[in-house]
């Protein structure tokens, strides 16, 4: 469903990217491990549209789309790719709907359709009695799992997590890895994920290990 191929990235002298190739299925779940300044967040920005490559090409169900640029590129990521930080992104003056409504409404969806399909996903990732809370009223782990539903609001082809676990406590962090696994068991849903944590990685179907900008094992 996924696919990079020859993927290289610098910046000015520094070769931070050199020569990555991967694929990932469909309702695949797979971690990128590795050293830090091995590449990890780099490859995953690239892959999610974020950041563009130096050299080579990533398509996602076919489509090329390193070629993609400007409103067709934001369009493109808003309804194919789902995003999960460490740090949540949400907007601060917004409460837990609306900021999982945002990616919907920007993708011109009916805003009453996109409002009920949220309050849904919220109440199935445990937050459904805090639909009116802005962030600041939320706990960390409420916070991520608000993040994970607006990630899956336009229901993605693939959810980029960056770290997602790292500024949660052990507990909210195995909620969050047991939640992964159950949107893949409900929805087939495809994630990529960078991670230090062990735990994460290791409940994931496949790891793909990096050193010094490439994929080793």
């Amino acid at each position: 469903m996924l696919s990079a191929k020859g993927i290289h990235k610098y910046y000015g002298h520094l070769w931070v990217l050199k020569g990555v190739d991967l694929e990932i299925s469909k309702g695949e779940i797979a971690t990128i491990a590795g050293p830090s300044g091995s590449g990890k967040s780099t490859l995953l920005h690239i892959l999610g549209t974020l950041d563009d490559p130096s050299n080579g090409d990533v398509y996602l169900q076919g489509k090329k789309i390193s070629d993609l640029r400007g409103k067709k590129l934001a369009a493109f990521r808003n309804r194919h790719i789902g995003f999960v930080f460490q740090f949540h992104h949400l907007l601060p003056e917004f409460n837990a709907l609306e900021n999982v409504c945002i990616p919907g409404w920007l993708a011109g969806r009916n805003r009453k359709d996109v409002e009920m399909e949220a309050a849904a996903l919220l109440k199935s990732l445990g937050v459904g009695e805090r639909l009116e809370n802005k962030p600041n009223a939320l706990s960390g782990g409420e916070q991520q799992r608000v993040s994970v539903a607006r990630a899956l609001i336009n229901k993605p082809d693939i959810v980029f997590a960056d770290e997602p676990t790292g500024n949660l406590d052990s507990e909210n962090a195995r909620e969050l890895h047991l939640l992964f696994l159950e949107l893949r068991k409900l929805f087939n849903q495809t994630f990529l994920i960078v991670t230090h944590n062990e735990e994460l990685a290791q409940m994931s179907d496949r790891i793909l290990h990096m050193k010094d900008g490439r994929i080793i094992s």
